[in-house]
């Protein structure tokens, strides 16, 4: 017993903020924040909660803490699965891929990130802001080198292929807490659901064909 609880006190600081953070969002995840306390936070993390207090300073702080750790992952995933190599609609089909992967693997800290970070305050919801901005700064770039590339066309306004990438990021953020509340639906069936929808329109703006609206 006095062994175990030397390897406990002696158990790096890294390791233990990480045992903090997973049980944070399983709770927070799973209660949402108001209802998480500290109390079951430590108690899932095998710590007390004077240590929680300690290494994470607050709750508001914890869960800070909670959503730039699950956003950093989840934007690394992203981009660790897209080979700029590749052709562009397999770029986009990786991505969206590992989008809805990593959603469905984490299903709390997509519900910290799409559901409880922006309900409940400007802090939570900027730093969410903030990993959309960078999905969209992603997808856009995607698209605007390949769409240019594709039809030689070095003028094709950002704003345009930006105003893509912010429907379809907010398309993807939908679709995923959608599949996650469904059974049955699987991460490649919503990327491929996704990317037939998202395509269509795409693969015209490759090909420098544009659907106009009629008069007004």
């Amino acid at each position: 017993m006095d062994s175990g609880a030397v390897k406990t006190k002696r158990m790096p600081r890294a390791v233990r903020e990480r045992q903090m953070l997973d049980a944070a969002v399983r709770i927070f995840g799973r209660r949402g924040y108001m209802a998480a306390s500290m109390d079951d936070i430590a108690e899932l993390a095998g710590v007390s909660k004077p240590l929680v207090y300690l290494y994470l300073h607050s709750k508001e702080d914890l869960f800070t803490a909670v959503i730039r750790r699950e956003a950093a992952a989840l934007t690394e995933a992203v981009r660790a699965a897209v080979d700029p190599a590749s052709p562009v609609d397999r770029q986009l089909w990786d991505g969206l891929l590992a989008f809805f992967t990593h959603t469905a693997q984490h299903p709390e800290a997509w519900a910290v990130l799409h559901l409880q970070a922006r309900t409940h305050g400007e802090p939570f919801a900027a730093e969410v802001a903030a990993l959309r901005a960078e999905l969209v700064a992603f997808v856009t770039r995607l698209i605007l080198v390949a769409a240019r590339d594709a039809h030689h066309n070095p003028d094709l306004a950002e704003r345009e292929v930006a105003g893509l990438a912010e429907a379809l990021v907010g398309a993807a953020e939908s679709l995923a807490a959608w599949g996650n509340a469904t059974d049955g639906v699987s991460a490649r069936q919503s990327a491929a659901t996704l990317m037939n929808f998202a395509w269509s329109g795409l693969g015209n703006l490759m090909a420098g064909r544009r659907w106009s609206p009629p008069p007004a």
